[in-house]
């Protein structure tokens, strides 16, 4: 490749609109994605993810960033970029459906010399064992004879506006040890925070899966300890407060456990191991803790309604936020569908408010409404289970009948009107 570098980003979601974005400051690139909405919501000038902000979107749009979904438009360049999403499906095993529509698309394209990167998060192996012999079979070409490939696992934060993906370090790694430079040399031309070489695909595939594998982890264990201090009548927070005095101790939380990566990885590695015929016991029991922590939350919340001598049966129920994480409108395995299920199973009345999150985008992923507007009613119970900034000024006992319970899963509301919290 001593050609320019021409850049295709395919998936132009909440990591490769940014990661786009960012390239198209110092190469021509081109943004792909198959749904033409999106793509003409972005080229109007507007990131619905709200990742990219108007003013930064539409100054790429006129430096000349284009975004497509049309296949033909990235034919011309030589160095792709794949972040489509990595679910799991009903049974928590990896789908590598996008990847594969991806590697189609990249296969269709794709010319001698170029280079193939991939970004989705994947347990080791999946970029050479799955991804490429699809390229290689779509194009006719030969891996690492006409066509190569890197892994550079995307380290994407949802809104946060201050760890941007040109600010957090990126690890990087080719199928070859000359690739492997090219593609450190076109990361590390855009990104501040510097880059690392990993020596192989496999060890930065490998490296991705583990960072939120570990968080899991830890945040598994700190929720386990808030249900042994719940029983014990001890706050959680004020023995985490203590033992954080510490200089070496982890300040982990408990709490929800949702969304695209820690709540997801886990199983990738889970599967992983097991493929190689080892059982990871530690890895399942800290997503079956963490998976629990929703139905956990909705069910001392209705033992602090009997224990006030409120009627559960057609109680008005309000739940304060329905994203997986505060501040931003992602709802992408939220957890507080969870709470909602378990609710449900007691035949209450439940209403959401979320100022941030699309009803629509909640109705059709999981049939649950939800609201932006602040109802103007009288509830029984409030969990506050998403730390939103916009929930700071809400005075949320106004919303209550004078009898009546506030759940805090988010250690967010002062301390002298929430009943019980984690």
């Amino acid at each position: 490749m001593n050609t320019e570098v021409k850049i295709a980003v395919i998936g132009l979601g909440y990591v490769g609109l940014p990661l786009a974005r960012l390239f198209s400051t110092k190469y021509k690139t081109i943004g792909f994605d198959m749904n033409p909405a999106r793509v003409k919501a972005l080229m109007a000038g507007h990131d619905a993810t709200l990742e990219v902000s108007d003013e930064l979107l539409q100054s790429a749009i006129q430096n000349g960033f284009i975004c497509t979904a049309n296949m033909e438009d990235i034919r011309d360049c030589n160095f792709y970029v794949v972040a489509v999403p990595t679910p799991v499906d009903e049974n928590n095993n990896p789908d590598l459906t996008p990847l594969y529509g991806a590697s189609t698309t990249v296969g269709k394209v794709i010319s001698k010399g170029d280079i193939v990167v991939y970004e989705s998060t994947v347990y080791p192996g999946v970029t050479e064992d799955e991804c490429i012999p699809v390229v290689e079979k779509v194009s006719g070409l030969k891996f690492n004879e006409d066509f190569f490939a890197g892994y550079s696992p995307e380290r994407i934060n949802p809104g946060d506006k201050l760890h941007t993906v040109e600010k957090i370090k990126k690890v990087t790694s080719g199928s070859t040890p000359e690739i492997g430079k090219k593609v450190n040399e076109v990361y590390a031309s855009v990104i501040t925070a510097g880059t690392h070489l990993a020596p192989s695909i496999k060890v930065a595939e490998a490296a991705k899966v583990i960072e939120n594998s570990q968080r899991d982890i830890n945040i598994a264990f700190v929720n386990e300890l808030s249900k042994i201090f719940n029983k014990m009548g001890i706050d959680t927070q004020d023995v985490l407060e203590a033992a954080s005095t510490k200089w070496n101790f982890l300040p982990f939380k408990p709490g929800l456990v949702g969304g695209h990566c820690i709540g997801v990885d886990p199983y990738y590695l889970a599967q992983c191991a097991q493929r190689h015929g080892y059982n990871p016991e530690i890895i399942l029991a800290g997503r079956r803790m963490n998976d629990g922590m929703g139905e956990y939350v909705a069910n001392e919340t209705i033992k602090l309604m009997l224990k006030k001598g409120i009627q559960v049966l057609d109680s008005d129920i309000l739940i304060l936020g329905f994203t997986f994480k505060e501040n931003c409108p992602d709802v992408r395995n939220t957890k507080v569908v969870d709470i909602y299920k378990a609710l449900k199973e007691y035949n209450v009345n439940i209403t959401i408010y979320d100022p941030w999150a699309d009803p629509s985008i909640a109705k059709h992923e999981y049939g649950i409404e939800i609201t932006n507007e602040l109802p103007n009613q009288k509830f029984d119970t409030a969990i506050l289970a998403v730390a939103h900034e916009k929930f700071k000024n809400l005075d949320v006992l106004s919303l209550l009948h004078e009898k009546h319970v506030v759940f805090d899963v988010k250690v967010f509301l002062d301390r002298q009107t929430v009943d019980g919290r984690l």
